[in-house]
């Protein structure tokens, strides 16, 4: 399964390891505390340490009842013991931070939240099913579950990647590296709910509601795609509104030019927080896209569509801005003479300690934050950087962020170590904190030193604030372990 770089004298690099992935998809029912039901779905995504045990990054929503905009964003580890040649145990646990909706009756403490389950899962092809019990708990609140019934769908997949030894060289691969994704792209734009939206109180809902995010795009054929999009409130008094969608969609060359397309995508995931009514928190959208293919790589889109909440009361057409970076090397065979430039990406675990937030009520405390973060190199100077996570410690439970950027870094020094810095935006709110709108922005310097050839840790120090007033400003401390792998560069 595994194989060693080319050597210094080889003509380009290989890829070094193929490691085993998994994408799973859970499905969890519990009773909240105020008497309701709901089931909590989810998507992980798995990556072998070894022929047992694999750790990734994962997301969890309220898809049932009325609880949309409950959400925890964190990672799972995961055991595998196999029985036979199609099946498998697997016991596994999930450590995330987020909340929403938070009352009397329903409270998420400091966000922490906690999922282990056991299941028995079933293999054809590259297919999964299993079924398992499963717990969910919020430590430090009072939302918990009893130990029920869980339901997975996953595939099996590879995590081919070149070592981060092998930056800057010229590389080959048969098949796309590391997550698999081909774009990153940042998204801002309005959407303008209709008449008959509503909050969750019953009133209307009569202003634009700014938002930023971020997407991972996958083309399967020329000009089809599919990804995952995420997105929270940025403008418009919604701070704590946050959705996820998978997407698919399919655009065509107009005007006799591959760079120009016109075409559409359908969206279908969850949505909730921000007091608006999104019901269950099942979201459907749908809508024209324009796409122009820059000479220098990057992709510029103008996306219009609608946007409808399945069971709750929130109807909106919507505009945004997108600006799309390629993330690897379209695949080709090992014989063309077409390859990129092998570039460093990092996925790791952060923990943000912030000793003075400013909440809505006007007391000061400190929250510490988990989040998943993710990084990838654009020249031996310069990255792009972004987060993704939520209050886990302290009062904010239900607090949740996504910020995205650009960095520099230093050559390596002393055995390797690394310094720099980076500047972040985006959107956050939730959980009583005060951030006007909800755009607000991270800067930070840092130095990371090199675990292993592939981990990385990483200590900073910066400040936090907002983009409009001065409604919140604390400084922060950050602690991450990333791993660290190669792909190719367009």
């Amino acid at each position: 399964m595994f194989a060693h770089a080319a050597p210094d004298d080889a003509p380009f690099a290989r890829v070094q390891t193929v490691r085993p992935a998994a994408v799973e998809g859970n499905w969890t029912t519990m009773r909240m505390p105020d008497g309701g039901r709901t089931a909590f779905a989810s998507i992980n995504y798995l990556m072998a340490l070894d022929d047992d045990w694999g750790f990734g990054p994962g997301v969890y929503g309220a898809a049932k009842g009325n609880y949309g905009g409950i959400f925890t964003v964190g990672f799972t580890g995961q055991r595998r013991w196999r029985l036979t040649s199609n099946t498998h145990v697997s016991a596994s646990l999930y450590v995330g931070a987020g909340g929403g909706l938070s009352t009397q009756q329903l409270r998420f403490g400091g966000g922490l939240m906690l999922r282990p389950e056991l299941s028995l899962r079933t293999e054809v092809g590259a297919w999964y099913t299993g079924v398992g019990l499963s717990q969910i708990r919020f430590p430090g609140g009072n939302v918990r579950s009893g130990t029920g019934l869980s339901f997975t769908l996953g595939r099996a997949m590879g995590f081919p990647s070149f070592s981060p030894e092998d930056a800057g060289r010229f590389g080959r691969a048969t098949d796309r590296t590391g997550l698999g994704f081909d774009e990153i792209t940042l998204t801002a734009g309005f959407d303008k709910p209709t008449s008959a939206s509503r909050d969750r109180n019953g009133k209307p809902l009569t202003r634009r509601i700014g938002k930023a995010g971020a997407e991972l795009r996958q083309y399967i054929a020329d000009g089809s795609w599919w990804g995952v999009e995420a997105a929270g409130a940025a403008k418009g008094g919604a701070d704590g509104y946050m959705e996820v969608l998978g997407q698919i969609g399919q655009d065509w060359a107009v005007f006799g030019t591959p760079r120009l397309r016109v075409g559409g995508q359908l969206g279908v995931g969850l949505g909730g927080g921000g007091n608006l009514d999104t019901g269950s928190g099942l979201l459907l959208r749908a809508g024209p896209t324009v796409r122009w293919i820059t000479p220098w790589g990057p992709s510029v889109r103008l996306d219009a569509g609608y946007t409808h909440s399945y069971s709750g009361a929130y109807r909106a057409p919507y505009v945004r801005a997108v600006l799309a970076m390629p993330l690897d090397q379209t695949p080709v065979p090992l014989g063309e003479e077409q390859g990129g430039t092998v570039r460093v990406q990092q996925l790791g675990a952060s923990a943000m300690y912030l000793p003075r937030m400013r909440f809505k009520d006007g007391r000061v405390e400190a929250v510490t934050h988990l989040a998943v973060s993710m990084s990838r190199e654009f020249s031996p100077r310069w990255y792009g950087a972004a987060q993704a996570g939520s209050a886990a410690a302290g009062s904010a439970g239900a607090y949740s962020f996504g910020l995205f950027g650009l960095g520099v870094q230093s050559d390596p020094l002393w055995g390797g170590l690394r310094v720099g810095g980076e500047w972040l935006v985006g959107a956050a709110g939730g959980g009583g904190v005060r951030v006007g709108g909800g755009a607000v922005t991270q800067a930070e310097l840092w130095a990371q030193w090199p675990v292993s050839e592939r981990l990385r840790l990483r200590g900073g120090l910066g400040g936090f604030h907002t983009l409009r007033g001065s409604s919140q400003s604390t400084p922060l401390a950050h602690l991450s372990l990333s791993y660290a792998y190669g792909t190719l560069q367009r």
